[in-house]
């Protein structure tokens, strides 16, 4: 056998060999590690005690979001904020969308801004205490939608649609599964900490949470009647990735976010991996799409890298730099009286509860379909010389 005929034979094997190493990564990457960091943590914990592997997996979790975390923060301003001047203004794009990218865009931070500053003005633990509840309240809005949103983009680059109703009935599966994962467990109001700020937090009633867990009993029977009947429908199995990254994002990262002493650790950690799949995905196809004509652009590992040192920049100056600046102004270095309720950082506390509830407002309007790029998410594809269009809106 020639050589060209030994490689044409050779080839499909390859091809066949990488498209699984392919799949198998993707599936880790969008929510399967969490299957596979259980086990491993469970023999972490058999083996040097509860005590030693919470220390661990604290110091390897904060040490890991300056690389992780933080840039899943900032890469949403990036993102976001690109061309915001026709985002924000041009006719090219619904007015609908418009009035999204102006509401995340605008008011939402404006009002935070504000928000934040009379809490540290008038130095009200209380007041920032309430935002910190609102950020509670919505981060569960956010991990389940995004987990929704996981499920519909690879199910379409696997050529698996969704009926109108089967995609209604996984989103009100995705609203219970918030509602039940801020209801429960049912607490008295009381005193709580987060980021050393001290406030005093709603009450979460029995009634409330029987109430969202029985939504949540009800629209799991649906999700499982509307899985069985895709199966029916297409006569083929559901696509296994984009269903466990969604499982997992929903019962995993959501409802029982604390089941396991150790794993919720990583969830912040997996959550942003899982996103940060998608910016590569979105960004790479828009970039492959612009080193050829008409733009010839820069190719797109430079784009990408430069797109990745930018959000670890930006992540390091809102979570760290920033506040590390603006923090001894309200707390004196070498300050040996009693801290009051705001804690010795409250700035830091501040930027972490405003970056985060922005965060989940802008992710809104981001990864919608009718936002300019969202198309980048299934393939690549020729942008319009003049101005990337948006997608139909549904």
């Amino acid at each position: 056998m020639s050589m060209n005929n030994a490689l044409i034979a050779l080839a499909p094997a390859d091809a066949t060999r990488s498209a699984r190493w392919s799949g198998v990564g993707e599936f880790l990457v969008v929510g399967g590690a969490t299957l596979v960091l259980l086990p491993l943590l469970w023999v972490l914990r058999a083996g040097v005690g509860l005590d030693r592997a919470d220390l661990a997996a604290g110091f390897l979790t904060f040490y890991g979001a300056f690389v992780i975390n933080d840039p899943h923060f900032a890469v949403t301003y990036l993102l976001f904020y690109k061309d915001a001047r026709r985002r924000a203004l041009s006719h090219e794009l619904r007015l609908a969308y418009r009035a999204r990218y102006w509401m995340a865009g605008l008011v939402v931070p404006f009002g935070l801004a504000a928000w934040a500053a009379v809490a540290l003005a008038s130095r009200s633990a209380q007041t920032l205490g309430w935002m910190i509840q609102l950020m509670f309240l919505l981060v569960g809005w956010h991990y389940v939608k995004q987990g929704f949103g996981v499920l519909m983009v690879l199910s379409a680059r696997r050529q698996a649609r969704w009926s109108l109703s089967e995609r209604r009935i996984i989103l009100a599966h995705c609203f219970a599964a918030w509602a039940y994962a801020w209801a429960n467990p049912a607490v008295p109001a009381g005193e709580f900490e987060e980021k050393g700020v001290v406030y005093r937090a709603l009450a979460h009633p029995r009634w409330l949470e029987l109430i969202a867990l029985a939504l949540l009993a009800v629209s799991t029977v649906a999700l499982f009647w509307a899985l069985a009947s895709k199966v029916r429908r297409d006569r083929q199995p559901l696509p296994l990735a984009p269903l466990a990254a969604f499982l997992v994002s929903v019962w995993s990262w959501t409802i029982y976010s604390s089941a396991d002493p150790l794993l919720r650790y990583f969830i912040p950690a997996l959550h942003s991996i899982q996103y940060l799949y998608f910016v590569r995905l979105s960004k790479g196809n828009e970039a492959k799409a612009a080193e050829g004509p008409p733009f010839f652009g820069r190719p797109a590992s430079v784009r990408l890298g430069a797109l990745a040192l930018s959000a670890l920049g930006l992540g390091w100056l809102l979570f760290h730099g920033v506040p590390s600046i603006l923090d001894p102004l309200l707390v004196p270095r070498g300050h040996r009286g009693p801290l009051d309720a705001l804690g010795a950082t409250p700035v830091f506390a501040t930027f972490f509860v405003v970056v985060s509830i922005h965060h989940y407002f802008m992710d809104a309007v981001i990864w919608r379909r009718d936002h300019p790029g969202a198309r980048y998410l299934i393939e690549p594809v020729t942008p319009s010389p003049a101005s990337e269009l948006p997608l139909p809106s549904g």
